[in-house]
């Protein structure tokens, strides 16, 4: 298989200054913010951030965070949910820590000052959303779940007086020793940050906390900070990813037009929790039939649904119908969707709501062990950058920030029992190199055709083709621009290469030209390398794959192998 080559390290000053603690957490969201809690017990800790601290992916999240903490439901029903969803690629023994670790997670969020919406009775106020068959989907201010966790977490974080935090900062590689094991980062700070320009910060461990790549597309939920950053240093370290082909694209996405690009506001799935359905431009109901939950199906089936009846009717979207609401129910449960539909002409109580799929989440990311570990001794991997086996092809609703959460506890617990020493930067012979800064538009536009939500062999030999032209164009001076598209084409060409070799259609990848699931041959996941030990005589390598296949446990449930 051929993919374009890509850096195996940035081009960027020599550091011009040092510091030196026991954990780096790379990230603010739900997962960095709560592994740089729990981790202060084990000495220093410092988050760095891109942007402000509070300005990541979580806050963005409308929908709320799934656990089994209502009335006659159960870590079991979770389970079962969330393996349905994964389309036969969850491992069952991840997806048993989150859900079973799930509801005191959420309880101890809870204590820690998130204020979750509640009935009279004091109760926890739950919802369903798609692939879920029991309400358990807690909620906060309506639709403004994650704005209201990253405000607990934050505040914590600040109250924390051992916890040093520097905004403004991107990280541009990770420093391994002799053996590969982790021994620092490379970061540079923005101006506004506490330090200035590019330095080193020796560390015993990195956790990467860093979300996703939604900026690989022209349309995407996610903020402008979505630059595959995590995912892109992982694999220059030599770290394996796997599942990258997963992309999950949210089939209710506010459609503003041909010409929208970048971050397009989200119209929760919540809101077809609580009985709204999809129509086509004549107003007929095309979800029924097509699946036995209908509108709440996984999202990857309503995904396609909506394709499906865009292509056939030559439309760019269809619509979301919730006018039966009335205008409390919007009030009240959903304030900051119905405040986004507004501000773009558009009032949901009385009207149709125009939306179209667009890039929503990774499933896939760097691999990490049940306790986090990644194959990069000394790197920790949660949240969105990471895969832990819980997702598989298609990520269950409101199960991200639950995952966030789990797994950057088990992270710290892991360290808690050996956290590793300090070691000594090895020298890095590997020639550095940078891709052109303008090429991202381009990037965007080849990856929604040749690799977005339909894909085919031509498409995906197309769009690997246009990545190779872009990255020999000549780059021009390092900054955060040059590193940040470098990042992009890194994971551009994974996710191309893993999406090339995946010839069947499987949850979140469908491929046209193979449109059926193929357990037989792709009952697995692809692992993906960068070699560290490539040609030192320029400065690129090229993804390898590998696949893994799931073998049967002694519950006789797959797990991976």
């Amino acid at each position: 298989m051929t993919a374009p080559a890509v850096p195996q390290r940035l081009a960027a000053p020599e550091p011009g200054w040092t510091d030196t603690v026991d954990v780096v957490v790379i990230g603010s969201g739900i997962a960095g913010l709560t592994a740089a809690l729990e981790a202060r017990e084990l000495g220093s800790v410092l988050v760095v951030t891109k942007d402000v601290v509070a300005s990541g992916s979580t806050q963005w999240a409308q929908g709320g965070i799934a656990a089994a903490l209502g009335p006659g439901d159960s870590p079991q029903d979770h389970l079962h949910d969330t393996l349905v969803a994964g389309a036969g690629l969850s491992d069952p023994a991840a997806v048993r820590v989150l859900v079973t670790e799930g509801p005191d997670a959420v309880r101890d969020l809870i204590e820690l000052g998130a204020r979750f919406d509640t009935l009279a009775d004091g109760d926890l106020s739950l919802t369903r959303e798609g692939g879920h068959h029991r309400n358990r989907i807690a909620h906060a201010g309506g639709d403004a779940t994650g704005a209201e966790i990253e405000r607990a977490l934050v505040a914590a974080v600040k109250r924390a007086d051992d916890i040093r935090i520097i905004e403004h900062a991107l990280v541009l590689d990770l420093l391994t020793a002799e053996d590969g094991a982790i021994a620092g980062v490379t970061l540079h700070v923005m101006g506004e940050g506490q330090l200035d320009g590019v330095g080193a910060i020796r560390s015993r461990a990195v956790i990467l906390a860093s979300g996703g790549l939604g900026q690989l597309y022209a349309a995407t939920t996610n903020p402008s900070v979505s630059t595959g950053d995590g995912m892109a240093l992982a694999l220059r370290a030599g770290a394996k990813v796997r599942d990258l082909e997963f992309v999950q694209f949210h089939p209710t996405v506010l459609w503003l037009g041909k010409s929208a690009k970048g971050q397009q506001p989200l119209v929760s799935e919540a809101v077809r929790g609580e009985g709204a359905f999809l129509v086509d431009h004549e107003g007929k109901r095309f979800m029924q039939g097509r699946h036995e939950l209908a509108d709440l199906a996984p999202r990857d089936i309503v995904a396609k649904a909506i394709m499906r009846q865009m292509l056939a009717s030559g439309k760019d979207h269809v619509f979301l119908d919730a006018r039966h609401f009335g205008d409390e129910k919007w009030r009240v449960r959903f304030p900051t969707i119905l405040a986004s539909c507004r501000s773009h002409g558009i009032d949901p109580v009385r009207e149709l709501i125009p939306v179209a799929p667009a890039c929503h989440y990774s499933s896939g990311g760097v691999w990490t062990d049940l306790q986090g570990q990644t194959s990069v001794p000394g790197l920790y991997a949660c949240g969105e950058v990471a895969c832990t086996g819980v997702h598989g092809a298609n990520r269950l609703a409101s199960n991200s920030l639950l995952e966030g959460l789990v797994f950057a506890r088990r992270i710290t617990d892991s360290l808690a029992a050996a956290l590793p020493e300090f070691r000594e930067p090895a020298v890095d012979h590997r020639v550095p190199g940078l891709v052109d800064a303008d090429v991202v538009p381009e990037l965007q536009r080849v990856m929604t055709v040749g690799a977005g939500v339909i894909r085919s062999a031509s498409g995906l030999s197309e769009a690997g083709a246009t990545l190779g032209k872009l990255i020999e164009l000549p780059a021009g001076e390092p900054g955060t621009p040059g590193w940040e598209a470098t990042n992009l084409v890194t994971v551009a060409s994974a996710l191309i290469a893993a999406a090339t070799t995946r010839e069947e259609s499987r949850g979140s990848h469908w491929r046209e030209d193979h449109p059926d699931r193929d357990d037989e041959h792709w009952s697995g996941s692809l692992d993906l390398t960068l070699p560290a030990d490539g040609d030192r005589d320029t400065n690129m390598a090229r993804p390898v794959t590998e696949f893994v296949a799931l073998k049967e446990s002694p519950e006789g449930k797959q797990q991976h192998g």
